[in-house]
């Protein structure tokens, strides 16, 4: 599929176009390999054009080496045929680190500039700079300066380090927060959605603020530590794939399509990539949404390792603020 066949969706002013379907590249345990780079490869082939990374999941170099092997083979024109998103870790979530680590970001990327930048949990971790998962309880910092870290975040977008800025895994009433504050707005808000974790609260919150959502997890993540198995082992959603001739993951990637979000996959299986890029041709019919609307909901990534004595969320509710 070529890139100009995918829909778009204008995130924001501040947003450039950003390619509905992203490939994602979070594989725990988190590790780069030639194999990884092989594999994006192969998406960029395919049509994807919208990746995302981050410096906890080691794979930036990845990304960087594998839309530099695209460009080569002539596959793309320039790496500003990509779109690519990558998120500033908790060791790096304090005032004066964001634009340092931001700049590490891309020279693991090899590029000038990402596309989005996005903090990737409302936590900060000490010791600065310490890059790895899993981490000792001990390392969460009591608190999180939220103006603090967005005002480094601002800094990025000013020197077009980042085209645009964003957070992943904030609640409804975080959002809320930082968008009080914000001089430069958070175009955009990667959380967990899929059928049995619909974002109701936050996808309200964010329609009105005019922050586009970013699904990660839409197939529920299954076999991950942060995952849960609800997507995969419905029902409901197995007999509606069946009726309709379609696979699970397409009805969720779908679903997922028709509220407007921009949705990542992760795959590196050939056959998957290309199913993944096949749910633009049908919809689902109202009575498909409605049972699918009708799914039991429970939040899948309960974000249990940032809860801890020493930080500043005692609890899931505190976490996500009571949007459990």
């Amino acid at each position: 599929m070529a890139s100009n066949s995918f829909p778009k969706v204008p995130a924001s002013a501040l947003l450039p176009t950003m390619p509905r379907i992203g490939m994602g590249t979070a594989a725990f345990p988190f590790t780069s390999s030639e194999e990884t780079t092989a594999a994006l490869l192969r998406a960029i082939e395919l049509g994807y054009r919208h990746f995302d990374t981050a410096r906890i999941y080691a794979t930036e170099g990845c990304v960087g080496a594998a839309v530099a092997e695209a460009v080569r083979r002539g596959l793309i024109a320039s790496r500003a045929d990509v779109f690519v998103t990558s998120k500033l870790w908790c060791s790096d979530a304090h005032a004066g680190r964001v634009v340092p680590a931001a700049r590490e970001t891309l020279r693991n990327l090899g590029m000038e500039y990402v596309d989005l930048f996005l903090v990737h949990w409302p936590v900060s971790l000490t010791p600065p700079g310490k890059y790895e998962y899993p981490f000792a309880k001990e390392e969460i910092s009591p608190s999180f300066d939220m103006e603090g870290v967005w005002r480094g975040m601002e800094e990025c977008h000013r020197l077009g380090l980042a085209r645009a800025i964003g957070v992943s895994n904030f609640s409804a009433e975080k959002l809320e927060k930082l968008l009080s504050v914000a001089v430069v707005r958070p175009a955009v808000e990667q959380v967990e959605v899929n059928p049995m974790w619909q974002q109701r609260k936050l996808r309200e919150v964010c329609r009105r603020e005019g922050v586009q959502l970013c699904g990660y997890s839409p197939l529920g993540a299954k076999g991950t530590p942060w995952g849960s198995a609800a997507v995969m082992d419905s029902d409901v959603l197995h007999q509606i794939a069946g009726s309709k001739g379609k696979t699970l993951a397409q009805i969720c990637l779908r679903w997922l399509y028709e509220h407007g979000d921009v949705l990542l996959v992760k795959t590196y299986n050939e056959k998957r990539m290309k199913e993944n890029l096949e749910i633009f041709e049908w919809e689902l019919s109202e009575q498909e949404r409605e049972k699918i609307s009708q799914l039991p909901q429970q939040r899948g990534l309960p974000g249990f390792q940032f809860i801890s004595d020493f930080g500043p969320y005692k609890c899931v509710e505190d976490l996500w603020d009571g949007d459990v």
